[in-house]
């Protein structure tokens, strides 16, 4: 038996969802995000029941020339195994029977809950596939920890735009393919949100006279996944973005929008060690696209393009283009990034 604490929705709640109709109003989803990257990012099944392991050489064999008459020594290439994990990212839903039933609106007032649950896992998904810690072992580490120093054994694909303040934030390029960069889900789960509608089952508050019954409407949530970078050279950060600046157009970043930012774009595009294979996409949020959208109107500038396309719901949009490779919105990218160096 399940038990029902304080975190549930009340008749006050109820009350904010009704429209002068007395059916459920339809909300205004001010907390939503645009996080584009979970639309590209390519997802398979791992080959562990915790995630994936990936074998990546780490030498090759030394090879000679050889003269007639002698002959040269044996050689061989060396690997190493890295295993990466999925997390598992849960949420319950539970609602009074009788709340939900009010003016007989139970299926509506339920979609319209599941709608926010919805929106909440996509932002914590996106927003760990960035910044995702190893110090949170129930997370995946995400891409900012993996690329976070300028000495680091990948810091040649780490292009610092020189900010230096509190207000920085990063561009990302990734290549995603099965060999380079995907997402993984733990070998015989399923891929994907999954939603089990429960239905009707008996509870125990914790609210109000702990250990009283009553009936409620029960949805669990869950996704698991992970992040596998198999060749870190797929992958392209450019941090240090001073959003101050960008927005002023002031200091040694004024330039950033029409010049300098574009140029470490292109080098982040030579950084990849091939484009066959992978899909392409850069990754900034809304500041920094924005500048960028701004900066491919100028006539001037002809690496960033702006150009008719449909999105994933075949709905037609302008899409940003840095030399034909999509700029895609990432909200979860915050503009507080500490200063990588």
């Amino acid at each position: 038996m399940a038990t029902i604490g304080s975190n549930v929705l009340t008749l006050a709640d109820w009350a904010k969802r009704i429209g002068p109709d007395d059916k459920i109003a339809k909300t205004i989803e001010l907390l939503s995000q645009s996080n584009d990257v979970l639309t590209d990012m390519l997802f398979k099944e791992g080959n562990l029941p915790t995630g994936e392991r990936t074998t990546i050489r780490t030498g090759l064999p030394a090879v000679y020339w050889r003269l007639l008459n002698q002959g040269t020594p044996p050689s061989k290439s060396t690997t190493a195994q890295v295993d990466e994990h999925c997390g598992m990212l849960e949420a319950w839903s539970e609602v009074d029977k009788d709340l939900a039933s009010l003016n007989g609106n139970t299926k509506s007032f339920r979609l319209n809950e599941a709608m926010a649950f919805l929106e909440s896992m996509n932002q914590e998904m996106a927003a760990t596939l960035f910044y995702g810690s190893a110090a949170d072992p129930e997370e995946f580490v995400g891409f900012t920890e993996r690329y976070s120093s300028l000495s680091a054994n990948n810091a040649e694909n780490i292009l610092s735009a020189g900010g230096a303040g509190s207000d920085n934030s990063s561009v990302w390029l990734v290549g995603w393919g099965a060999n380079s960069v995907h997402g993984v889900f733990p070998k015989g789960s399923k891929a994907g949100l999954s939603h089990e509608d429960l239905g009707l089952v008996t509870v125990e508050t914790t609210a109000g006279i702990a250990g009283n019954r009553m009936r409620a409407y029960q949805d669990h949530w869950q996704w698991k996944n992970g992040l596998v970078v198999k060749d870190w050279r797929y992958a392209v950060r450019i941090p240090n973005i001073d959003i101050s600046d960008l927005a002023s157009l002031a200091t040694s970043q004024a330039v950033t929008a029409t010049t300098y930012l574009p140029k470490l774009m292109s080098r982040a595009i030579d950084r990849l060690p091939s484009m066959m294979g992978v899909k392409p996409c850069f990754y900034a949020n809304r500041t920094v696209q924005s500048l960028l959208r701004v900066a491919a109107m100028e006539k001037s500038n002809g690496v960033l393009s702006i150009e008719p396309g449909l999105n994933q719901f075949g709905d037609k949009i302008h899409e940003l283009l840095f030399l034909g490779i999509p700029i895609r919105t990432v909200d979860s990218l915050t503009e507080t990034e500490a200063v990588v160096s």
